[in-house]
């Protein structure tokens, strides 16, 4: 009885491979690839010559019974077009039948764009949802980020490039504008990693090109990382409206100011000069109904 190995190949950078996986290559008898053309490029580059034939979505039926007949003979290694296998290709399909068929299947680790994204993207990762690839239809892909909505864990997809603003602006309306790491051609000549919000992401991706691994930042990090953000807006209002005020600045003109420059709301920022007026001279901060009136505000 033969052994099934998964073998990790490169997703972008041929020195991704590691010895171990080429060694294995070199020992098995038979190489089933999802990619025939890639893998025989990886092979080439290493000087390795096996035996080798298609393993995909588009054939893995018919294909699955000479595979498990030549396991019966001895060991086979199956590659994915790129990364680690039964990621989002049909290396899973083949180890549960292997599996069913009695045969050992070991998984040879190296390269995975999940991973490598995953690191790179400077968002938490001691937790993480995985996607696989986004649904292709509008609706199913607004429903699963919709559903998503209140997830903690950082959140990682794989895209297609023109799917990829239509992706953004799903996250954007389902999620809010979160922080983001849109990844792509990982590893390659090409490699860009943008980190920003998903709103910065659409802006500078005006014309995706390339393969994308998307990583979206969890709720309750969403919700921490707005949280400092507006504090630390707050502080800088703080000092801005005192300086305004030393320079003579009215209430209405110093609120418009400072509200512009922090992305604090009117209600906010006028609070906050209240409050400042409050702490030079308790009789300066007047009415608070009055400030409403002031700034044209509800008193809510």
């Amino acid at each position: 009885m033969g052994t099934l190995y998964l073998v990790a190949t490169p997703i972008g950078n041929l020195e991704d491979v590691t010895l171990r996986a080429l060694r294995i290559l070199r020992e098995v008898s038979l190489i089933a690839a999802e990619d025939t053309r890639t893998t025989r490029k990886l092979l080439s580059h290493c000087g390795i010559r096996q035996r080798l034939v298609s393993y995909n979505e588009h054939n893995m039926r018919a294909r699955t019974p000479r595979l498990l007949a030549a396991l019966e003979a001895g060991d086979v290694a199956f590659a994915s077009e790129a990364g680690t296998p039964g990621v989002s290709d049909p290396g899973f399909e083949l180890a549960v039948a292997a599996v069913t068929a009695g045969h050992e299947v070991v998984a040879v680790p190296g390269a995975s764009s999940l991973l490598t994204a995953l690191v790179a993207s400077a968002l938490p990762m001691r937790a993480f949802t995985f996607l696989g690839f986004l649904p292709r239809r509008t609706g199913e892909r607004r429903r699963l980020m919709a559903s998503l909505a209140s997830e903690a864990r950082t959140i990682v997809a794989f895209e297609s490039p023109h799917r990829l603003r239509k992706a953004l602006e799903d996250v954007r309306e389902a999620l809010g504008d979160r922080r983001v790491a849109v990844c792509r051609e990982l590893t390659k000549v090409h490699e860009e990693v943008f980190r920003g919000t998903a709103s910065q992401a659409l802006a500078h991706f005006g014309e995706p090109r390339g393969e994308f691994t998307i990583v979206v930042e969890g709720a309750e990090a969403g919700a921490s990382h707005v949280s400092r953000v507006r504090s630390d807006a707050a502080a800088i209002a703080n000092k801005e409206l005192e300086r305004l005020r030393r320079d003579g600045v009215k209430a209405r003109e110093a609120v418009r100011l400072v509200t512009e420059a922090t992305g604090l709301t009117r209600r906010e920022v006028y609070r906050l000069w209240l409050e400042t007026a409050l702490v030079r001279d308790p009789g300066e901060g007047g009415n608070v109904r009055a400030i409403d009136d002031l700034l044209d505000l509800p008193a809510n």
